[in-house]
This record gives C-alpha cells, structure tokens and sequence, in this order.
C-alpha cells in the first residue's frame, strides 16, 4: 500500500538505503498531510493529559542527530500520499511500525523510553506541529513563544518560563510556521515574513520570518483554552465578585453598548466571549475581526475576517471595510475583536443608528484613557471634526467601558465596571460602578484586594433594565455589592 518498501513487500527498510536529507523544510511537505490531521492529533493527545504534560529531559545532540536519520529512513519508506488518505489513528500505527523497523534494521542503541519518545516526535513532525503538539495539548498553557529554533518560551499562570522544547533547525521552524498558517490560506516566506493566522481551536498566531527576524522564524502562539471559560469561572478566579458577575450579564442581556479596555494579555478577548453567552438566541450577529477567535454560541452568527494584501500589495480588506459593509447585511449586534484604527468612528456610527448591543476590545489602561484613544483613533481616520462633535459622538454611542488588568502576579481581574453618562460642557462624564481595589500582597507575592461598591444605586442605564424587566436584579446585584463593600 506505502510503495517504496523493497522489492519483497515486507516493508522493511533495506539495511544498504541511503536516506535522503530530510524534508521537514521542504515546502511541499505541509501540502501532503490533510490540515484536520494536526487538529485530530492535537484532541487525541488531550485524551492522555500525563503523556502530554509530563516533562521531558533536555534533549541531546546525539538525541536529534538519531531522529534526523530516522526521519529520512522514514521519508524515503513511506508513500505520504497514500499516507494522506488514512485517518489519524491508522496513520500514527503505521508510522510506529516503520519507525520500530528503521531503529531495528539500524541497530541503533535506545531504551525503551527513549524510542517512545522518538516515536511520538517523530508522528508529530509528520502529523502535526512538530514539537509544539505537547505544548498545544497541554490546557494550562497560555501562550507559546518560540525565539528561532533553539528557544522557546511558555505562559503558565501569568509567569513566563523557559520550556526544553527546541527545534532540529530553523528550517524545521519555518516549516511548521508554514503548514500552520497554510490552513487559513495565508502564506510566510521571504517575500512575505510577517504573518497573522489562527489555528482550528481559534488560537492567535503570529510568525514574523527571516530576514526580518534575524535568529530565525519567531514564532507566537496565543492560546484558547479548549474549555470555553463563562463568568461563573471567572468568579472562582477571582477575577470578578458573583455581584459583578451579576451586573455584567444585565449589561449584556440588556443591549448596552460596551467597549472592554485592557492591556495586552489582560483577558479582553476571553471577557467578549463571556459577555457573548447572554445575547438571545434570535438575534442576529455579525462578527469582524483581524484573526477570527471569537467563540459564539448562538445560531444566527456571520463571521467576517480582513485580508492582508497580496504580493503585488493588492486585494486587502481592513476592519474598515468589513465594519461598513456589515451594516448592510442588516445585523442586530456588532461585535468587532479590536478596534486599532479608524474603525472605531464606524462602530460608534453603528452603535448611534440602532444596533444597540453592539461590543468590541481596544488596547487602554484606564476607562478615560478609553476615552482619549477613541478620539486619537478618529482623527488617524482624517476626519476634521471638532473635539466637542467628536466626544458627543463617543459619549452618545458608548454605555458601559470594563476595564480589565493583567496585574504583576499574572492574575487578572475586572478593575472597573464605568457607566458614560453624558457630557458637561466639554468634558465627558463617568461613574464607576465597580472598582477592584489593591489592599497588599501575601507571602507567595500574590495580590490581595477586593471589589467594592462606589454606592451608585440606580446605574444610567436603569431605564433600559426595567424596560427588559431586569431592573430588579439589578437593583438586588448593586445592593448586596454594597453591603458587602461596607459602603452602607
């Protein structure tokens, strides 16, 4: 069936082969194995969490130098093609008994540790990412960063730790980068060394190649987890209180208009998500974003994503493009992943015109640097309005701004529910709802502080909770966060 085995169809090795140099780098290579390959893998490696999450002894030279002669031996054996049609499971089994022959017929001195390993790496260089599989199917794992072939880095609860994961070279890395982002029909190469992609759970990737990047392809990986997290997790983290929990879900149940404003890291994607979950079913949404991740449950969802010009540096689509179209495809809601430029006048348009409800994230550190970037990123648009016209436009479209802060322990919390409530005179005006308040750290250097009330018992939004009959739990959710803040 594989071809290429020896004239006595035993599918052995012949001992005189000479193998060819390998071909992981090989351009080509990505195209053989079907893309769902590498998805199927990845959740059959989430089925056995202590393979998966076990730590691996440092490799060794000797190590790779013994994998790369296997990995040709078995390049030159096996028929990829027909390899191609077979499903995960049929193909790993018949990856292992090739690779148990090469090591046989070679002679070459493991243990039998030591050959499962080989084994397994060797099925994920040809199924899947290589040796990035078990940093993907382990769930604790926040973000991957590789620094060129021989370094790469993880995020495990907020902290940042060097990993023993290496790559036989950078051509192996370039590779991998390539078969990833050839699943979104993106390419990277050095006519085009900046690359944005997503992997099928919805993972962030970014991969910026030589010559740009000089040690190598630096490649980014930001992680979804596979469990999708609701505010009811969120509470045990700690990231909210059960009464913001509360207050954030009439937020959404009630059609505010809400910009969630975060560092880079802070959670603002994961927070969209959350709020998502409380849209009714019947409503249609319409989805822009640079790198669709956005994970919605409902049934009526239209997902749109820009394109980045080609080589001739033609065909782009920005986030501009896709905000002003959507609003002819008659959406109730718009829900755009992150506003980083000019969209944002487009958005607060739509959300002025009767697509209440309507969401997105923007990069700020506080509610009223919320605020001035919106203004910033109106004029980078070129329109010539005055500062008055801009902020009563910002300040008619936006109801709520949730501020959330990745802190320097690695934890993350919602520092600030603020409601915008109008303007006077020049200056746009806003109430806190909910701040989080740092009152020290422990022994371990984790941050202790808690949420509290600033007593505003009937929010500006109120009329719009009664009017979906959610003013009562509303009122409930404010008076018990303020009991419990001792503010009474």
């Amino acid at each position: 069936m594989f071809g290429k085995r020896g004239n006595d169809g035993s599918g052995k090795v012949g001992a005189g082969q000479v193998p060819p140099a390998s071909v992981l780098s090989s351009p080509g290579l990505s195209n053989l194995i079907e893309p769902s390959s590498a998805e199927q893998q990845r959740k059959a490696a989430v089925s056995a969490p202590a393979a998966a999450v076990r730590r691996r002894p440092a490799r060794t030279e000797e190590y790779y130098d013994t994998k790369s002669q296997v990995f040709a031996a078995l390049i030159d054996t096996i028929d990829l093609s027909q390899l191609a049609k077979l499903d995960v499971e049929s193909a790993r089994e018949e990856i292992r008994d090739i690779v148990n022959d090469i090591i046989s017929i070679k002679n070459f001195a493991m243990s039998i540790s030591e050959q499962e390993e080989l084994l397994e790496d060797i099925c994920n260089d040809v199924l899947g990412y290589g040796p990035l599989e078990p940093l993907l199917a382990r769930d604790e794992i926040s973000d991957i960063m590789v620094n060129g072939a021989g370094q790469t880095f993880i995020e495990v609860g907020g902290k940042t730790i060097e990993s023993d994961v290496r790559f036989r070279d950078n051509a192996q890395l370039l590779s991998i980068c390539q078969r990833i982002v050839s699943q979104v029909g993106r390419r990277v190469d050095e006519s085009s060394p900046i690359c944005d992609a997503r992997l099928p759970d919805g993972s962030r990737v970014n991969v910026i190649a030589q010559p740009l990047s000089i040690d190598g392809p630096a490649l980014t990986i930001r992680k979804f987890k596979k469990d999708k997290l609701n505010l009811d997790q969120l509470v045990k983290f700690g990231t909210i209180t059960p009464e913001g929990a509360q207050i954030l879900q009439i937020i959404g149940r009630v059609r505010c208009n809400v910009v969630i404003s975060g560092g880079t890291g802070s959670g603002k994607t994961t927070l969209l998500n959350c709020l998502t979950r409380y849209i009714d079913a019947d409503e249609r949404i319409i989805t822009c974003e640079d790198t669709a991740e956005l994970q919605l449950q409902q049934p009526h969802v239209v997902r749109l994503e820009t394109r980045p010009p080609n080589i001739e540096g033609e065909g782009e689509i920005t986030m501009r493009d896709l905000v002003k179209n959507c609003l002819r495809m008659r959406p109730e809601r718009i829900i755009v992943g992150e506003v980083r430029g000019p969209e944002v006048f487009d958005l607060l348009q739509a959300m002025n015109t009767g697509h209440d409800g309507s969401m997105g994230t923007l990069h700020a550190n506080t509610p009223r640097e919320c605020l001035s970037r919106m203004e910033s990123m109106i004029a980078m648009g070129g329109y010539s309005l005055p500062a008055k016209t801009v902020r009563e436009i910002i300040s008619g479209s936006i109801d709520v701004i949730i501020q959330v802060s990745r802190l320097r322990d690695g934890s993350r919390r919602i520092t600030h529910i603020t409601e915008v409530v109008g303007m006077e005179g020049d200056v746009i005006i806003t109430q806190d709802l909910l701040r989080f308040e740092m009152e020290g750290e422990d022994l371990a250097g984790k941050i202790i502080g808690r949420h509290v009330s600033t007593g505003i018992g009937k929010p500006h939004f109120w009329e719009r909770a009664r009017y979906y009959n959610e003013d009562r739990r509303l009122a409930i959710a404010l008076d018990t966060l303020e009991k419990k803040s001792g503010t009474l």
